[in-house]
């Protein structure tokens, strides 16, 4: 059987409206930039510049479970792990991730047809007057009736999107989802190593305040040398001023320390997400946590690929370089089908039966004619955007190598620092023992061991800072090269 005229036409439309749904979206497609040519370098350091010890280059650096485990630390485990449990920067990360997800899903829920149910009730005065009826001649007037209506139904409307505004929205908000989930990596990667911070800045108060009471022992050892000196009449009282004044002035050392050093608590545990009052962190021993022997780090083509911060950047470039499309899909027309079916009746009885349907089909055009240059601006803004957020991905790349670079060249001098300290406060001590002995058997006089005593609480001091300085470049460089905070899988 022939089809009909009819039927050709509907199909012809049918078949039109289905290949231009298949077009492709309009717009720039996105693809992942290069990043700068030094990240196809095979390292971070400058020519010249000393390698650092215990750092090997990897293509797959990775650690098979939480980076801050090479420090041998239960306390610092346990520590890092109450903050990202409880800390509120964790939490706004999780909400924020949250919304970002379901406004995508929101967004995505456009391209789907539209359905809504509808009911209502009126109850209505026709006025007759208004249609020219006040009723028959010689008859009463006819008063205007007054109805109940009731209607129930249900309409449906889909955007055929022929040239993909809605497909690169859903894209934006899908890349803008992604960039959330990047940054709440971020935040993650961010407490762990800023709580780790906290616990090598505590550990290394602890050994300086140690250190320092050690030279305050030291010099009221001397002090008891003069002292019985001078009982038996081998050194005159006035020997006593120095190791008095150098007494007070080791002992002065000592509070800014312990202020130091309750601080460094107070933000402990601001980052575990408690007060003060109810949580203490833990007394960490600098000799107890103990320097990797080696550590893996990311080649710099694959530290684009781990850091959470260049990967948000990444996202957020693929937002706005879909934004683009949005901006020029909306300078297009756009096709919108739609049918709706209402049942209507006076009487709630009647409100399902067969004559008391209504039903309409629609397919609109809408097509911008002139909107005073509002669309070619938008589109123009958005590709400046696009631009912006390509120049922001590239800074923080370059900013992403130079916080490799500078943590590298510390970590290649920390530890000539601590060698060189270590002979340093060999020779302090031996002098000042020696000049002790000196003192002692009357062969020397005290100001050689005030100095020397100066000059041992300096190299201990010393020492423990550039102890600590490296145990805190370490985890420095787990966080400018994205190690993993997660358990093993």
């Amino acid at each position: 059987m022939p089809l009909s005229t009819k039927s050709l036409r509907l199909a012809a439309v049918s078949a039109s409206a289905l290949s231009l749904c298949a077009c492709a979206a309009v717009g720039p497609n996105f693809k992942a930039p290069d990043g700068p040519k030094g990240a196809a370098a095979a390292g971070y350091a400058m020519a010249g510049d000393p390698a650092a010890p215990g750092v090997r280059l990897s293509p797959e650096a990775r650690p098979a479970g939480p980076w801050w485990q090479a420090f041998g630390s239960p306390q610092l485990d346990a520590a890092i792990r109450q903050a990202l449990a409880d800390s509120p920067s964790i939490a706004e990360a999780r909400a924020t991730l949250e919304r970002a997800q379901d406004q995508a899903r929101a967004v995505r829920g456009g391209q789907f047809a539209q359905v809504d149910a509808n009911a209502g009730a009126e109850r209505e005065r026709i006025n007759l007057a208004a249609f020219g009826f006040s009723g028959f001649p010689g008859l009463p007037p006819i008063q205007s009736p007054t109805i109940n209506l009731y209607s129930i139904g249900g309409s449906v409307s889909y955007d055929l999107d022929v040239f993909g505004g809605k497909k690169r929205a859903t894209e934006q908000a899908n890349a803008q989802a992604n960039a959330a989930a990047r940054q709440a990596d971020a935040a993650y990667l961010t407490l762990s190593s800023n709580v780790a911070m906290q616990a090598m800045r505590i550990a290394s108060l602890r050994a300086e305040i140690v250190a320092v009471r050690d030279i305050v022992a030291d010099d009221r050892r001397v002090i008891d040398m003069v002292r019985n000196a001078e009982a038996a009449g081998g050194e005159a009282h006035s020997a006593l001023s120095g190791g008095i004044a150098q007494l007070a002035e080791d002992e002065a050392l000592l509070p800014p320390l312990q202020r130091d050093l309750a601080i460094a608590r107070h933000q402990m545990a601001l980052l575990a997400g408690k007060s003060p009052a109810e949580w203490t962190a833990p007394d960490f021993d600098l000799d107890a946590l103990k320097a990797p022997a080696e550590t893996p780090v990311s080649l710099p083509s694959q530290l684009i690929r781990n850091r959470p911060d260049i990967q948000a950047a990444e996202e957020n470039l693929h937002a706005a370089t879909a934004a683009v499309g949005v901006a020029i899909a909306n300078q297009y027309p756009d096709i919108k089908l739609s049918a709706a079916l209402t049942q209507e009746a006076i009487k709630p009885g009647d409100i399902f039966n067969a004559d008391s349907a209504a039903w309409t089909l629609l397919g609109g055009l809408t097509a911008p004619i002139f909107h005073g240059g509002t669309l070619k601006a938008e589109r123009k803004a958005a590709e400046a955007d696009a631009r912006i957020s390509l120049a922001r991905y590239e800074q923080t790349v370059l900013k992403a190598f130079v916080e490799v670079s500078d943590v590298l060249s510390d970590l290649a001098t920390d530890q000539q620092a601590i060698d060189s300290l270590t002979l340093v406060n060999k020779a302090a001590e031996q002098g000042a023992q020696d000049t002790q002995n000196a003192l002692r058997l009357g062969g020397g006089p005290m100001v050689d061991v005030v100095q020397a005593q100066r000059t041992l609480s300096r190299a201990r001091r010393a020492l423990v800072e550039a102890q600590g300085r490296r145990m805190s470049d370490l985890v420095t460089l787990y966080a400018a090269t994205a190690a993993d905070w997660r358990a093993a899988s």
